[in-house]
């Protein structure tokens, strides 16, 4: 791709998430150990291609006994399956800031091609005179379809967690030239 290469830029990045509890709040978590790789000839993300890997144990909602419940089998198994991953399969470009990335996320043992919103943030030169792109992420995914299925019921009936996850990142990318790429 016209020889030129994205790094990606973790100081400047974060992969989060929103679900219901109790279908009356909502808890946000995160993840604190992930990678994410963009290669793209711009920041027109129209012949990109995008993935990510995400440490399940590295799992952050705030509370240690609830990131301890989500990390064992009830939930992301994180010994037997320590990484969730994405590879995107295809793009379309919907207008120069907005893209539908789709690809193949993993999650535990099952495998689903789902659909990331993107949102060009914009491009900048830092201080520095490296140029940088950030993008927003966004999706929604059906947690019990990827063997997330740890449920329980209030004395009402009502769930206890949602089936329904929101899932959201920001992510910075810097270019790299081709001649920087041939002297690393």
């Amino acid at each position: 791709m016209a020889g030129n290469s994205w790094t990606f830029d973790k100081s400047h990045s974060d992969i989060t998430f929103k679900v219901k509890h109790l279908m009356i709040s909502t808890v946000t978590g995160k993840f604190n150990d992930f990678t994410v790789a963009l290669e793209s000839d711009s920041a027109d993300l129209s012949n990109a291609k995008m993935s990510f890997s995400i440490s399940a144990a590295s799992i952050d909602t705030g509370i240690d006994a609830r990131d301890n419940h989500l990390r064992s089998d009830d939930f992301f198994n994180a010994e037997k399956f320590p990484q969730i991953t994405f590879q995107s399969t295809s793009v379309d470009k919907k207008s120069d800031e907005h893209f539908v990335v789709h690809g193949d996320l993993t999650i535990r043992d099952v495998t689903k091609n789902i659909a990331f919103d993107v949102e060009l943030g914009g491009s900048m030169k830092d201080p520095y005179g490296n140029v940088k792109v950030g993008y927003d992420v966004s999706s929604k995914i059906r947690r019990k379809e990827f063997n997330l299925l740890w449920d329980a019921l209030t004395e009402s009936g009502g769930v206890v967690v949602s089936d329904e996850v929101r899932l959201h990142a920001s992510v910075q990318f810097v270019h790299v030239e081709a001649h920087e790429m041939q002297a690393a």
